[in-house]
């Protein structure tokens, strides 16, 4: 249950009213954690009820002016709580790695493509991340607030730098894939077409043995033994 969590740091880091916040994530927090606006509301309602968090009061309050709220004593104590909270990892449940495992048995179909659209959103996701952290980390930003903001950051770039590298692995794997089953069809085709054309070697004559050039028949000299071969798969004398 984080969102309340979010939505706690986002208030401690600047108070603000549901559209505030709603803009906010879609520009910082909802990379990594997104929530539509009615969530936020509806979470802002039960924060509030809590006594977690306040809505301010307008100076010069104006018809349609939206509520800002603040965070109380209690509810920076909740997120201290929740902070220093020990978590287990999430285990990874990704559709697309279950596809590409059940290709492997019924076929693969138009997934090399998907791969290629999936590629292309992380190359934009990755451009995107790069851009923030110029703008926002300039080098010599280093106070302590802004180098855990940035390690979050950092986070994503990594992320999105793995899933570039293996989606481009992947689609070369697809390639030598693709040329593996091309070259056993051509290999198919072809014995096929020899055996299609090429007729049986001619043979002697019903009831004939061949011998060898020259009409010396093939006889095995007095009182010898043919010889038997040795090794695995031989008859015993």
């Amino acid at each position: 249950m984080s969102l309340p969590h979010a939505i706690l740091t986002a208030l401690l880091e600047k108070p603000s009213s549901g559209l505030e916040l709603t803009r906010r994530f879609d520009k910082s927090i909802g990379y990594f954690w997104s929530a539509t606006h009615q969530q936020i509301y509806r979470e802002l309602g039960r924060l509030e009820a809590e006594g977690l968090i306040r809505a301010l009061a307008a100076e010069q309050p104006a018809r349609g002016q939206k509520k800002a709220y603040e965070v109380l004593p209690a509810g920076r104590a909740e997120l201290v709580r929740w902070t220093s909270t020990a978590q287990d990892p999430k285990p990874l449940r990704d559709a697309l790695l279950l596809r590409l495992r059940a290709a492997a048995v019924v076929g693969a179909g138009g997934l090399e493509a998907d791969l290629r659209r999936h590629l292309e959103l992380h190359e934009r996701q990755l451009a995107e991340y790069r851009e923030i952290e110029r703008r926002d980390f300039p080098p010599g930003r280093d106070a302590p607030d802004d180098r855990l903001r940035h390690l979050v950051l950092r986070a994503g770039i990594d992320l999105e730098t793995f899933w570039t590298g293996w989606l481009g692995h992947a689609l070369a794997e697809f390639a030598q894939i693709a040329e593996v089953m091309e070259n056993a069809d051509d290999a198919r085709d072809t014995a096929g077409a020899g055996n299609g054309t090429g007729g049986e070697a001619a043979g002697p004559p019903d009831g004939e043995r061949a011998g060898p050039p020259g009409g010396a028949a093939l006889t095995q000299p007095s009182g010898s033994r043919r010889a038997e071969p040795d090794g695995p798969g031989s008859e015993g004398a």
